[in-house]
């Protein structure tokens, strides 16, 4: 009796060192866990390298200093520097002004001396070759074209599409499309079970690629009819003498957005992993399958400023740049989950961006679930996900067993077909519309993004984590039950120690002791605290979402703050037995508040500063709710 005494003496106390200790927990728990190398810890690429790989362009980047950071970023600078060398220089894009990044050309001789003594330069953040990115070939040296195998004698086959022939034990939306099931690659992934509870609406995802087929162009190019029912922003192309507006020349942009948001359920041709998203079509590849990479950043930084969520990027190349892992770092400061292609050759190594800091690198496996032949691996790889394998019918279906989409003709905008084509640059969209399907749930933050997709992914070897599977295969239903369910247990826990730190200390529990009128009223406080702690304002969010058809009221100010616990303690609180719901209101608001602010899954819109200030704006609105509960009580007494 003596130690229940003195415990419940000072249970304010421990109260505070557990909830101390919990948030310490939640804290490592959610702390986010990169991968990648960060662009300033890259090794300073030489003009050497990059022509021995033959990625170069033969002319330099140069990233001046922002002026924010210090003195530089201006063209009478960059003059200066260069001055007797014989070299010129032209801005590198149009966002060159705020980035103040320059292309320097002229004599290689010239540039290897000038790369040399400006490495460690005050006014110098980045100097580096200009690469080359592109497409990322076979192995074997075939290209993307020579794996397609155009699909226009498929015919549906109705005991395959039928429901009940792969019934599961969650319930499934399965499409009215003819070759739904030919895409055993949904299947692999679950999608059918979690378009049962979204399909993505309100996700904007950038297609940084070749360009998508996405409109008409009269005598130039096409939409292809699979994509007619798919929402769309408006293109951009960042490729000089391309097509305009992020329209496709090759076939492999077509192609990705399709696995993202293929028009689904529109009795015609196949189905897109996140069908309600809306694409933002970046093309930075021209026809060739080649682009730079400033066009890259430039698309990037262009996406993360223009309202895309999640970016996917089925591109690249096996040497880094720094350009490039800025571009990428910016991205996800802005909230943007970046999902990339590890690679085609078949290495242990991670190719690029994917390796990048703040990238989500995405391996193949076939159609068993087996890493695919061509896949890279290796110590920078996330996930994995279905890229299949042309050359195979595993399945047994008579037809290989590739990812089909709808797209363009090679080369050809102005026809289109559906094709199964492989490679990591099928796999990255669909852990992208995972992403996307999870951001439609409120989860805003990348770093939360990327913690849900390999939390909830299946690994073939039951581990974690390995070189070979990363977290394992992305899993779309997994992850859409773990974005609206995962913090649950948390919100309620730290409800629970919020009632006991900030009511018991008030007394307000020896009030109910002491009063068994207020037994009631205490449950009540209880139950509602918990309630609200463990839902919080989820169910608003999810409307005012519907609503505004944007995830971007997820993140609302007005929701993610103590404006409803006013509003309704101001309406309220004369109604006497109101009093102890509205305790518990508060209470539960308060835990939801401190639980963002600790693990921030939703960055919090309109408000400048970043993740940093999001926490602190959180943080304050959870005191306010915290101290509407404290003050009900005390008026309830």
């Amino acid at each position: 009796m003596r130690v229940a005494s003195v415990l419940l003496r000072h249970r304010p106390l421990l109260a505070g060192a557990g909830l101390l200790a919990f948030a310490g927990l939640l804290a490592v728990q959610h702390s986010p866990v990169s991968n990648g190398v960060a662009a300033g810890d890259l090794p300073a690429l030489s003009m050497a390298e990059a022509q021995e790989a033959d990625a170069a362009t033969g002319s330099l980047l140069l990233d001046l200093v922002e002026p924010e950071h210090g003195e530089g970023g201006s063209e009478a600078e960059l003059a200066a520097l260069l001055a007797g060398l014989g070299l010129e220089f032209e801005p590198a894009g149009f966002y060159s002004e705020g980035e103040h990044l320059y292309r320097v050309f002229g004599d290689e001789a010239a540039l290897t001396a000038l790369q040399a003594r400006l490495q460690g330069h005050p006014l110098v953040e980045v100097v580096e070759p200009e690469l080359m990115f592109g497409l990322i070939d076979m192995p074997d040296g075939g290209s993307i074209a020579s794996d397609a195998i155009t699909a226009d004698a498929i015919t549906a086959d109705p005991e395959a599409s039928d429901p009940e022939a792969n019934k599961r034990q969650r319930e499934r939306f399965v499409p009215d499309d003819p070759w739904f099931a030919r895409q055993w690659h949904m299947e692999m992934i679950h999608t059918p079970e979690a378009w049962k509870i979204t399909g993505g609406k309100g996700t904007i995802v950038a297609v940084i690629d070749t360009g998508v087929a996405w409109k008409d162009m009269p005598g130039t190019a096409k939409q292809v009819p699979d994509l007619a029912g798919t929402a769309f922003t408006h293109g951009a192309t960042f490729v000089s003498g391309a097509l305009p507006d992020g329209l496709d020349d090759h076939l492999h942009g077509t192609h990705v957005a399709g696995t993202i948001a293929q028009t689904t359920h529109n009795a015609l041709g196949v189905a897109g992993v996140a069908y309600e998203s809306t694409i933002m079509p970046l093309k930075v590849l021209a026809g060739d399958g080649r682009g730079s990479v400033p066009g890259i950043a430039n698309a990037i930084r262009y996406a993360a400023d223009h309202g895309a969520q999640v970016i996917n990027m089925s591109l690249g190349g096996p040497l880094p740049s720094a350009v490039l892992g800025k571009a990428v770092a910016y991205a996800h400061s802005k909230g943007v989950t970046v999902v990339c292609a590890a690679g085609n050759e078949k290495r242990s190594r991670v190719g690029y961006p994917a390796g990048h800091d703040g990238a989500v690198a995405v391996a193949a496996v076939d159609g068993t679930g087996v890493r695919s032949w061509y896949s890279n691996w290796g110590k920078d790889l996330d996930i994995s996900a279905p890229g299949g394998d042309t050359r195979a019918d595993k399945n047994g279906d008579g037809f290989p067993d590739g990812v089909l989409q709808n797209t363009i003709g090679l080369q050809n905008p102005m026809q289109s077909d559906y094709m199964w084509l492989q490679g990591t640059s099928m796999a990255s969209p669909h852990a992208a519309g995972v992403a996307a399907l999870v951001v439609s749930r409120g989860i805003t933050n990348p770093d939360e993004v990327e913690r849900i997709l390999k939390r909830t992914a299946t690994h073939p070897n039951n581990v974690e984590w390995d070189k070979e599977y990363g977290a394992g295969v992305v899993d779309a239903l997994a992850a859409v039950d773990a974005s609206a369910e995962s913090y649950a247990p948390e919100r309620a826990g730290i409800a629970g120690l919020l009632g006991l730190l900030g009511l018991a200390s008030l007394g307000a529990t020896g009030l109910v002791t002491r009063r068994a009128r207020f037994a009631a009223g205490a449950s009540m406080i209880a139950g509602a605290g918990l309630a609200a702690g463990a839902f919080g304002c989820a169910p608003l969010a999810y409307h005012l979402a519907g609503v505004t058809g944007s995830v971007a009221a997820f993140g609302s100010p007005l929701v993610l703050s103590a404006l409803i616990p006013v509003l309704l303690t101001l309406l309220l609180l004369s109604v006497r037995p109101l009093r102890g719901l509205l305790v518990g209101l508060n209470l539960g608001y308060a835990a939801m508040l401190l639980h963002g602010a600790i693990v921030l899954p939703t960055l919090v819109s309109g408000v400048p500063g970043g993740p940093g200030i999001d926490r602190l704006w959180l943080a304050a609105n959870a005191l306010l709710a915290l101290a509407l509960a404290r003050r009900t009580a005390r008026v309830q007494s």
